[in-house]
């Protein structure tokens, strides 16, 4: 009985009751499109590559949208595979999401303390987004965890390598960078230990994302193309508020109530200014104002703020029971979107019935985002969206002129046209055009996270 009552013991048992919790939130619905990337197609960017490290392709990705570290990570997964498993990739993603769990504990105990440290690891464990992104190959939560390391790190005092963990972070994902702003607050007037741990930042991304260095031109013309692309805005946000009320309601939409929680210990920190306070402070100002310029408002874009809000939820004993008590809300909402990803995803079968059906020969003209269509000769149309020019392919006379003869098109894309389609009348047009055509395969939409399909044949 006494070893039940040990400090160590307290511990263990409510970490490993979240960690389980978080395993299972996310083991649930990962296999959702197997062995096709249909739950997020940044999957078929990062994937591929990574298999392509480990046959011969090299170190170098040649693709510099994002860092390598990802990349790196993944890659051991596609060891002996004959063709990119996204399957054995999302397995790593599951991994880097539980100990990105396991970090919010040890910054909610380093900066406030064991309620905080249940509280951070709890709000992490049932964030939605969180949730969601831990099930897929792609860089947002691997960023999460290296920002969550890198402030417990700086709550210690630990710059050099809370600079080493920056780096990494960055390395992950261009915005790591903004993690410089803390590194500067937790060691102001220290100023040799924070020269000394900026240079230890910059070799790990060096040394984790080399390529984005020696192809420095390329790399700038990747990271601007899409910094642009951000700020322009993107399809489907057309009806958002303001870009700081957007946000808000993403990240209301990741923790719920916890959100109100965060914000009284976000006052409590303002009045206290504790280190740790400082630390969580400055990185949510500095991470927030980044977020300003964008238009496209995705809910990803809000995750490294996610370990900050638990945190500051649990940073006084009332607000960490508080903060246990709202977490029931992101919990309720987890659980409904891993049951939305259970059971077969019907777009697989699609993707079976246009390998038997459509001849090899035909061209496909097919939407983004609906399916790989792989051995098939096919023409992508054009993703609309704030500042892009109309694709004039998007028409039926033009693309049977074309000598097209199937068309997939996706509820991803045609529901977000028709719902601004005072933005987009040309697309509204074409998309309002196939409901007088009969579709030679059609798959109803379940979730959000699979949209309805429709293969349809174009030709007379």
């Amino acid at each position: 009985m006494r070893a039940l009552r040990s400090p160590a013991v307290a511990e263990a048992v409510p970490a490993a009751a979240i960690l389980s919790l978080a395993a299972v939130l996310r083991i649930v619905g990962s296999g959702s499109g197997l062995p096709l990337p249909l739950l997020n197609p940044d999957e078929s960017n990062i994937v591929p590559r990574a298999w392509e490290i480990v046959h011969g392709g090299g170190l170098d990705p040649g693709w510099y949208d994002y860092p390598s570290l990802l990349f790196l990570l993944l890659s051991p997964s596609q060891i002996g595979l004959d063709a990119p498993s996204y399957g054995t990739a999302r397995a790593v993603a599951i991994a880097i999401g539980l100990l990105g769990v396991a970090a919010a504990w040890w910054l909610g105990r380093v900066a406030y303390g064991r309620l905080a440290a249940i509280a951070g690891a709890l709000g992490v464990a049932v964030a939605t987004t969180h949730v969601a992104y831990s099930r897929m190959a792609v860089t947002d939560v691997l960023l999460t965890l290296g920002v969550t390391v890198c402030l417990a790190l700086l709550v210690t005092g630990r710059l050099e390598w809370a600079g080493v963990a920056a780096g990494l972070a960055t390395s992950a994902k261009y915005p790591g960078v903004v993690l410089v702003v803390p590194l500067l607050v937790a060691g102001y007037g220290l100023w040799r230990r924070i020269g000394l741990a900026l240079g230890l930042a910059a070799a790990s991304f060096a040394l984790t994302s080399p390529f984005v260095l020696v192809h420095a031109g390329a790399a700038w013309g990747d990271v601007t193309r899409v910094q642009r692309l951000a700020h322009e805005g993107w399809l489907g946000f057309e009806g958002d508020p303001a870009t700081p009320l957007a946000f808000g309601a993403r990240l209301w939409d990741t923790a719920g109530p916890l959100v109100l929680v965060a914000l009284a210990g976000l006052m409590v920190a303002v009045r206290r200014r504790t280190r740790a306070d400082l630390v969580l402070l400055s990185f949510a100002a500095a991470y927030s104002i980044s977020l300003l310029p964008i238009e496209a408002h995705f809910d990803r874009y809000v995750l490294p703020l996610v370990p900050v809000v638990a945190v500051l939820a649990g940073s006084s004993r009332t607000l960490a029971v508080l903060a246990v008590v709202a977490s029931a809300v992101p919990l309720w909402w987890s659980v409904a979107d891993a049951e939305a990803l259970t059971g077969r995803d019907r777009r697989v079968d699609a993707a079976r019935w246009i390998d038997r059906m459509v001849p090899a020969p035909d061209t496909i003209a097919a939407d983004p985002s609906t399916l790989p269509l792989t051995g098939h000769r096919v023409i992508r149309l054009e993703l609309p969206g704030p500042h892009r020019a109309f694709d004039p392919r998007r028409s039926l006379s033009t693309l049977r002129a074309d000598g097209v003869r199937w068309l997939v098109v996706s509820g991803t894309v045609a529901d977000r046209v028709l719902a601004a389609a005072g933005d987009y009348p040309q697309e509204a047009r074409f998309y309002r055009a196939l409901e007088a055509i009969a579709p030679a395969y059609a798959v109803p939409g379940s979730s959000r996270s699979r949209p309805w399909l429709r293969v349809y044949r174009i030709y007379p």
